[in-house]
């Protein structure tokens, strides 16, 4: 099937929200506080659901029991089960919250280590691990479903050169502490911190940052809010297509017919060139002289056996329709020219 342009209409209709952030930073809280205006804000009659890695659902439970919102949980650190409960959740759901997804991928790179018996990752094994986290992935932005994905922060690290030309590590920034490429998921990415405000009478005083590091609409690109509440995000929630169509990206077609029979562009591109020297030399070899009647012999062989006489059409043509082509040609029985003077 082609691949047809068409007039653009927006058809992500589903939130699709990823939040990082260290530890005491406010991601449950955040993910939580978004569901529950989600669910609100969409008149959901469904269940919110909520895939646990490390206990956050019990200590956010009482914020959905004040909203009367039931809470579907599940806990579990294996990547089968990410992919497993994210199915159900599309059908009993109409939002799921991970928290977190560091521990599906942690689990996932060390099943394969399990499993092939390695005493650490090399270059050649994160291919397969990837592709297999690629099935999360494309579930997240196709699924029919709102999903707030939390993670757990990282440091990123880089070499810097000072004066003298020593290099040293430095942190240059924090990333999601999951598959490298999974940062560029989500519509909306958001970074929480647990920022000092001063001294309290019990001690040192924290809020809750967070900050839109990813805005696909622009509405809140870049701003921050402390102890972020549902309405901060309405913005770039208002602006998705909600009840209408929703479709990410075509994750089932790919270019493996470029692969039939074994044969890679290179090898048909080849072949093709192969196929036009022989034609040319079959050619040649039938009617040798450069004279006005063997032209045209060769010209009208063209057009008999390809449709066409033009040799720049025949040389766009593929290499299965050149071979066929190559054998007609080398049937042609030519009468000498000493025959045809005797007779």
């Amino acid at each position: 099937m082609t691949l047809m342009l068409k007039p653009a209409t927006n058809e992500q209709a589903f939130l699709k929200c990823g939040i990082l952030g260290f530890a005491g930073s406010g991601k449950s809280y955040t993910a939580s506080q978004i569901a529950l205006g989600l669910h609100k804000f969409i008149d959901s009659k469904k269940p919110v659901s909520y895939l646990d890695t490390e206990t956050g659902s019990d200590f956010v439970l009482p914020l959905f029991n004040k909203a009367k919102i039931k809470l579907l949980t599940a806990k579990s650190r294996a990547f089968v089960d990410l992919l497993d409960v994210s199915r159900q959740a599309e059908v009993e759901s109409d939002i799921l919250i991970v928290d977190s997804v560091s521990h599906f991928w942690t689990d996932l790179m060390a099943s394969f280590q399990k499993k092939r018996n390695l005493d650490r990752l090399l270059f050649q094994h994160w291919g397969p691990i990837k592709q297999e986290w690629r099935a999360f992935t494309d579930f997240y932005v196709n699924s029919k479903l709102h999903i707030i994905v939390c993670g757990r922060a990282g440091w990123e690290y880089d070499f810097q050169e000072d004066s003298e030309g020593v290099k040293e590590l430095i942190k240059t920034g924090t990333r999601m502490k999951t598959e490298g490429e999974m940062a560029y998921e989500p519509s909306l990415l958001l970074e929480m911190e647990k920022v000092r405000t001063g001294e309290g009478k019990i001690g040192q005083t924290f809020v809750n940052r967070c900050w839109v590091l990813k805005d696909r609409f622009d509405a809140i690109n870049s701003k921050h809010f402390d102890k972020p509440t549902f309405k901060d995000f309405l913005p770039h929630i208002e602006l998705l297509n909600i009840g209408g169509k929703h479709f990410g990206v075509d994750t089932v077609s790919d270019s493996t017919g470029l692969f039939d029979s074994r044969e890679s562009r290179s090898d048909e591109y080849k072949k093709v060139k192969i196929f036009l020297d022989e034609i040319q030399n079959e050619l040649v070899l039938k009617w040798p002289s450069q004279g006005t009647s063997d032209k045209k012999m060769k010209i009208e062989t063209l057009r008999s056996v390809f449709g066409t006489g033009s040799w720049t059409a025949i040389e766009s043509m593929k290499s299965d329709k050149l071979e066929e082509g190559l054998k007609k040609i080398k049937l042609i029985q030519v009468v000498p020219k000493e025959e045809v003077s005797n007779a």
